[in-house]
């Protein structure tokens, strides 16, 4: 299409879009005055507001939550933790250097009746693991390896300068 007739055919169009303009606000105008005329529709009311379901606190025999622990009791928590920690002269396996939640298990594999769970890490690498394994950033020891999922045990720092036991599992990934 030549130059010429594209810029007569936009001039056509532009005429039409402001022919189509030069009609008005009339009917609008109209329009709007008499719906103005119209009685309002009523409101619906709020519904009331109801007033809070009052709870007793009845833990009887437990520790006030408001109250500081003595250091008799601080001692004893951390008196039964002292027994649980990692230990610092393990030699750390390739898989704890990745955090738990960037592993998947992708298959298991049986070798002279022992299963052994395939863990993809986050580097695409598959990985024979069985138990006693570690794997995670938490000193996950692996329990128990199932056909879909393997068991773990961590163990993670509990905020108080002591070692807490978590439990921990990586399913079998959908495919």
């Amino acid at each position: 299409m030549s130059a010429q007739i594209r810029t007569s055919l936009a001039m056509v169009v532009v005429a039409l879009l402001l022919a189509a303009c030069a009609r008005g606000t009339g009917d609008l105008e109209q329009w709007v005055a008499e719906v103005r005329q119209q009685p309002p529709e009523p409101i619906e009311p709020i519904e009331p507001i109801r007033p809070a379901e009052v709870v007793a606190y009845e833990a009887e025999g437990l520790r006030d939550p408001f109250r500081a622990r003595s250091p008799r009791q601080e001692e004893d928590d951390l008196a039964v933790d002292a027994s649980l920690r990692p230990d610092p002269e393990r030699r750390r396996e390739y898989l704890e250097g990745f955090p738990l939640d960037t592993l998947a298990m992708v298959g298991t594999l049986e070798l002279d009746g022992e299963l052994y769970a395939l863990i993809r890490d986050n580097e695409n690498v598959v990985h024979r693991v069985t138990e006693g394994n570690h794997m995670g950033q938490n000193y996950g020891e692996i329990l128990e390896v199932r056909p879909n999922r393997v068991e773990l045990r961590e163990v993670v720092q509990d905020g108080r300068g002591g070692w807490t036991e978590r439990r921990a599992s990586v399913a079998l990934a959908e495919q």
